[in-house]
C-alpha cells in the first residue's frame, strides 16, 4: 500500500488527503479515503477499472464538509496492495467491501457506484438493504449483458490479453483518453490516473478486472453476478439518481435503459456529451448532480 507521506507532492496537489489502511479478511491493505466528520452515515464511493479514488476526488471535496466520505480502492488498484495471489473475483470485492463497512461501523450508508464500482456495490447493498439510504448510479451495470467492445474483448484473451494489459498499460492508458469525450483530461490528471499503474506488477488488478467479465455463462463470476441481478429489487424503496454520460464507448445508452426498467422511479439525469469518465467529462454539472441528490439540504 501506497502510504499518506508517499503520494508526490504534484499528485497531492489534487488528491490531498491522507488516506487510512484496511486488512481485508484475506490480508491485503486497502487504502481508504475517509473524510468528514466521524459517524455511522457516510456516503460510500466505489470506483471501477480502471480509476480508483482519484476519480472521486471533487465529490468527495464537495460533500466532506457535509458528511462523512469514505472512497477505497479496490485490492490491486490505486493506492491499496497490488499482491499477486488474491480473490480478484466478484465475490472477493464484495466480501472486502462487506468487511469494510462493518470495520467503520457504517450504520446508513449511501452508495454512489461507477463501472464495476455497480456489481461490487449493489453486490454488498442487495446483502444489506437495511443500511442503505440514497443510490447514485454512474454509466455502469449490476446486471448480466452480452455487449463489450471489441478493444476491451481483446484484452480478456488469454495471454495476449495479459501483455496489451499489463506489459503494455493497453487498457488504463487508453483510458485516459477513451473515456473522455466533451474535453481532454489534462497531463496532470492523466498522470494522477495513472500513477498507480507504472509497472507490470503495479497493473495485475486492471489485468483482473478484465479478466473477471462475466460474459460466459460458464464464467467464475457469472452466477455472483446474477445473484446481484436477482437481489436488485430488495434495493427498489432506496431513492436513486441515475447520472449518465451518453456518449460512453463502453456503457451505452442500452445499459441505461435496462437500468430504467430495473428502477422507473429513479431519476435519470443525461449528460449528452460526456463519456465513461462522467464525473470528469461531465464537469461540475455532473458533480452537482450527484452532491445535491446526496445531500439534499
Amino acid at each position: 500500500m501506497v502510504t499518506s507521506s508517499q503520494i508526490p507532492a504534484w499528485l497531492s496537489r489534487m488528491y490531498p488527503f491522507r488516506p487510512a489502511g484496511f486488512v481485508t479478511p484475506s490480508g491485503a491493505r486497502m487504502s481508504v479515503l475517509d473524510e468528514g466528520a466521524r459517524g455511522g452515515e457516510a456516503v460510500l464511493m466505489l470506483h471501477g477499472n480502471p480509476t480508483w479514488s482519484f476519480f472521486y476526488r471533487d465529490l468527495v471535496r464537495e460533500l466532506s464538509p457535509a458528511i462523512r466520505c469514505v472512497a477505497p480502492d479496490h485490492v490491486g488498484m490505486g493506492l491499496s496492495d497490488k499482491p499477486a495471489g488474491y480473490d480478484y473475483s466478484l465475490a472477493g470485492r464484495i466480501a472486502d467491501i462487506e468487511a469494510l463497512v462493518a470495520h467503520l461501523k457504517l450504520t446508513r450508508v449511501h452508495l454512489v457506484v461507477h463501472d464495476w464500482g455497480g456489481a461490487i456495490g449493489l453486490g454488498w447493498a442487495v446483502r444489506r438493504p437495511d443500511l442503505v439510504g440514497r443510490i447514485a448510479i454512474l454509466n455502469t451495470a449490476a446486471f448480466a449483458a452480452d455487449r463489450i467492445p471489441p478493444r476491451i474483448a481483446a484484452c480478456r484473451i488469454p495471454v495476449l490479453g495479459e501483455v496489451i494489459v499489463r506489459g503494455l498499460n493497453g487498457f488504463a492508458g487508453p483510458a485516459t483518453r477513451m473515456a473522455m469525450h466533451g474535453r481532454r483530461l489534462s497531463a496532470e490528471e492523466r498522470r494522477g490516473y495513472l500513477f498507480p499503474y507504472d509497472s507490470w506488477a503495479h497493473r495485475i488488478g486492471v489485468h483482473r478486472f478484465v479478466r473477471d467479465i462475466p460474459m460466459e455463462k460458464g464464467h467464475p463470476s457469472r452466477a455472483t453476478l446474477e445473484a446481484v441481478e436477482r437481489g436488485l429489487p430488495a434495493l427498489a424503496a432506496c431513492p436513486k439518481r441515475i447520472v449518465w454520460g451518453m456518449r460512453d464507448f463502453c456503457f451505452d445508452a442500452y445499459f441505461l435503459e435496462r437500468w430504467r426498467k430495473i428502477y422507473p422511479e429513479a431519476d435519470v439525469v443525461r449528460l449528452a456529451d460526456a463519456g465513461h469518465y462522467v464525473l470528469e467529462d461531465g464537469g461540475e454539472p455532473a458533480r452537482r448532480a450527484v452532491a445535491e441528490f446526496l445531500n439534499p439540504s
